[in-house]
């Protein structure tokens, strides 16, 4: 139920973002899928191939741009780890604008 809230938290926060495509709109779900399976905790590690799969992003520069943007805009705080042994972390915001 938790994840059912912070999607439609994010569908309200976009309805007048312009910025936002139906590739950040697949990332952000996929993100927040992961989240669920790691028991909702805050933040959570993942690597970029386990959450393109689920957002079926094939490009590893369109994820990266698409994280970095959602990042940027406020929606999570993006940490890329630079390491092949360790995910990057994502923080979910309690409240998005």
């Amino acid at each position: 139920m938790e994840s059912l809230n912070a999607l439609s938290d994010f569908f309200t926060a976009i309805k007048k973002d312009f910025r936002i495509s139906t590739t950040h709109i697949a990332i952000y779900a996929a993100l927040l899928q992961c989240r669920a399976d790691k028991g909702f905790i805050n933040p959570i590690e993942v690597y970029r191939h386990e959450v393109a799969l689920v957002a079926k992003v094939l490009s590893a520069y369109t994820y990266h741009k698409c994280i970095r943007e959602l990042s940027s805009y406020g929606y999570l705080k993006y940490e890329p780890s630079f390491k092949k042994t360790q995910g990057s972390k994502i923080y979910f915001m309690d409240s998005i604008n």
